[in-house]
């Protein structure tokens, strides 16, 4: 059963694991140069009081490759689940090939567990390997932009590819057990995997731990509160919404996951209040705003003052993930989306067992 299952999917293994091979040169050859820029230019920059040029040099070093590898580890997981598992069983049924085996001395469990351990280990190892070296490669990268947390970023580094490639793969593999073709098994593996990662994402990540708050006060002088020439407090004004937005203190690769203006009783700063409070700024309904320049002076001094008018009463919070939570979000959501696997494969095995006949 063993020779059987890889003479069917030695093609698709080799193919795969050949890609990865050059790829790896690739990463090996571009990451060492992109580690040697980072530490001649971006690690010294502050000596030489030259960041922002390093830092806009190094951003653009293998932007092409940057790109193509991040959808490159999004997209490996699905396409494992979608060419791999869809057509694992969907097309023995289909085809009716499987009747063949369990005529053979095979039991319908051999025959299931063995095409699930060597394609599921298959698909885990080439995703993990990937994902190591994507993030290997990116190391340099995600120093500097300290966005570890980022869903665009967490998705691509770490474990949780090991996670994502385990899921889809059992994913497919149920579509097409109970569809019995591999086709619509593989367009419904696509669509489940795609929505599962995004519900995820957006609803169930930010809860799985219980985050921090942090305090800090608004006033025209605090880095917290009010950057240099104006370019951290920001007074956005415009109808019908009038807010204040803030910077918080700097968090390192922290997640932020609101920053919110507040007062003691823990009541947001309204529209209404804001107008109440900086009517001479507000009423004027224009954005005043520091952006990455320096505000202009008359602005700056307006900006200040309603800053220090605001915080009399109110203070930023903000909620947050710690840095140091990475590696356990990571851990949770590999183990989530595994578990998720585990069951899907349960599910195949009862199927297999009582409802094929």
């Amino acid at each position: 059963m063993v020779w059987l299952t890889w003479r069917q999917f030695r093609t698709q293994f080799v193919i795969a694991f050949a890609a990865l091979a050059a790829l790896a040169i690739v990463l090996v050859i571009t990451g060492s140069q992109l580690e040697h820029l980072y530490n001649t230019t971006v690690a010294n920059c502050s000596a030489q009081n030259d960041c922002p040029s390093a830092t806009v040099s190094f951003n653009r070093q293998d932007g092409f490759l940057r790109a193509v590898l991040g959808l490159a580890l999004l997209a490996v997981p699905a396409l494992g689940g979608i060419f791999w598992g869809a057509p694992l069983i969907g097309r023995e049924l289909e085809t009716g090939t499987f009747r063949l085996a369990w005529t053979q001395s095979v039991t319908r469990t051999r025959w299931l567990l063995t095409e699930l351990a060597i394609v599921g280990l298959a698909s885990i190892a080439f995703a993990g390997l990937m994902s190591w070296a994507v993030t290997w490669w990116f190391g340099p990268a995600d120093r500097l932009q300290a966005t570890r947390f980022n869903p665009g970023v967490f998705d691509e580094r770490g474990i949780v590819a090991i996670g994502y490639a385990a899921f889809a793969l059992a994913l497919g593999i149920t579509a097409g057990l109970l569809l019995r073709r591999s086709l619509p098994a593989m367009a419904v593996t696509l669509v489940g995997f795609i929505a599962t990662r995004v519900v995820f994402a957006q609803w169930a990540r930010p809860r799985l731990l219980t985050p921090r708050h942090l305090s800090f006060p608004i006033d025209g002088s605090t880095a917290a509160g009010f950057g240099s020439g104006g370019s951290i407090f920001t007074l956005v004004v415009g109808l019908p919404h009038r807010t204040l937005q803030v910077q918080p203190p700097d968090l390192g690769n922290a997640w932020t996951l609101s920053t919110q203006i507040v007062d003691k009783s823990g009541q947001r700063l309204t529209s209404q209040a804001l107008a109440n409070i900086c009517p001479d700024v507000v009423n004027r309904a224009r954005v005043l705003t520091g952006g990455s320049a320096p505000a202009p002076a008359a602005v700056h001094q307006q900006l200040v003052a309603c800053a220090t008018k605001v915080g009399a009463t109110y203070h930023g919070l903000t909620t947050y993930q710690p840095a140091r939570c990475y590696w356990l979000f990571q851990g949770i959501e590999t183990a989530i989306f595994a578990g998720a696997a585990l069951a899907l494969c349960a599910l195949c095995y009862w199927w297999v067992r009582h409802r094929i006949a």
